[in-house]
């Protein structure tokens, strides 16, 4: 099975470049050098650490595919199904990845650029692959072939390059109901208030709509974190935020219940009730807005 990732690293390179020259052509100050140096160097590592969690990821799946309850065929219908499938599992993957500490501590690196650029798509984790594939454990008990399963995992990823650009601002009102468009994308990398843990999906934006986590973009995002990291050191941006949970969880006087709150609570939280979440934030921002009208 080809690994489409490796195959699309030249059009990644041609892509950045020719975004580079248009940022450039119309004054969009979008591009900082050691910030795109930085995404592309977190690219690279994730997709070395990819040469080892690809075939963890696959084997894993194999072992559990003894154990399905249904045998879907490679037909077209199959992969039109693994489509939508694949696409809901990731939108809970992505949405509990904003909303547990354990697993923002490997997403936040995609988030930690101020930018928002082709380069910032490359922005990957180094740690998120050895175990984040356990929302995707429901398709191969379903009976999706694990080879169906890791391309469509791939195809996903890809989809979502493009999406990561301000040079696009809308696209035609059909396709902004139904797929992730720049736009919406860019809603969910901002620091706004109304903006914070929106917009979820993968390839489609329907998922948002139905469980309630969208929000259109109307004002200018600021991009980036809540608390921003301010490093352009690739080892920092991969392994900060583990290192301050594994900090809380032992530095922490309290409980071992709530020790271990750490892991699973959202980012910011903490047990004496001092953190700041991007909740509190949106709530905050709401109760303004309703005060307002």
């Amino acid at each position: 099975m080809p690994n489409i990732i490796h195959y699309a690293i030249p059009f990644f390179i041609v892509t950045v470049i020719i975004e580079v020259v248009l940022t450039v052509k119309v004054k969009m100050e979008t591009y900082e050098y050691k910030d795109a140096v930085t995404s592309i160097a977190m690219g690279l590592g994730n997709v070395f650490v990819g040469l080892f969690t690809k075939a963890l990821i696959l084997g894993t799946f194999l072992f559990m595919y003894q154990y399905h309850l249904f045998t879907i065929p490679f037909t077209w219908w199959a992969w039109v199904l693994v489509l939508f499938a694949e696409d809901f599992a990731y939108y809970w993957f992505h949405r509990i990845s904003h909303e547990s500490r354990l697993f923002w501590a490997s997403h936040v690196v995609h988030h930690s650029s101020q930018k928002y650029n082709l380069s910032t798509a490359l922005r990957q984790t180094w740690t998120g692959s050895f175990y984040t594939f356990i929302f995707w454990f429901p398709l191969i008990l379903i009976g999706f072939h694990p080879i169906m399963v890791v391309m469509q995992m791939s195809i996903s990823l890809l989809y979502q390059y493009w999406i990561h650009t301000e040079l696009i601002n809308k696209l035609p009102k059909w396709f902004e109901a139904i797929f992730n468009t720049p736009s919406h994308h860019r809603v969910h990398h901002a620091t706004n208030p109304q903006y914070l843990d929106r917009n979820h999906a993968g390839i489609f934006i329907i998922w948002d709509k139905l469980f309630g986590t969208f929000e259109p973009e109307v004002e200018k995002p600021v991009y980036g974190l809540v608390s921003n990291i301010n490093t352009h050191n690739p080892l920092k941006v991969a392994f900060i935020e583990w290192i301050q949970m594994f900090k809380d969880v032992f530095t922490s006087k309290t409980s071992i219940r709530k020790k271990m709150l750490y892991f699973f609570k959202p980012p910011g939280w903490k047990h004496d009730g001092t953190g700041t979440l991007s909740t509190d934030l949106r709530k905050k921002w709401e109760q303004n807005k309703k005060a307002e009208n």
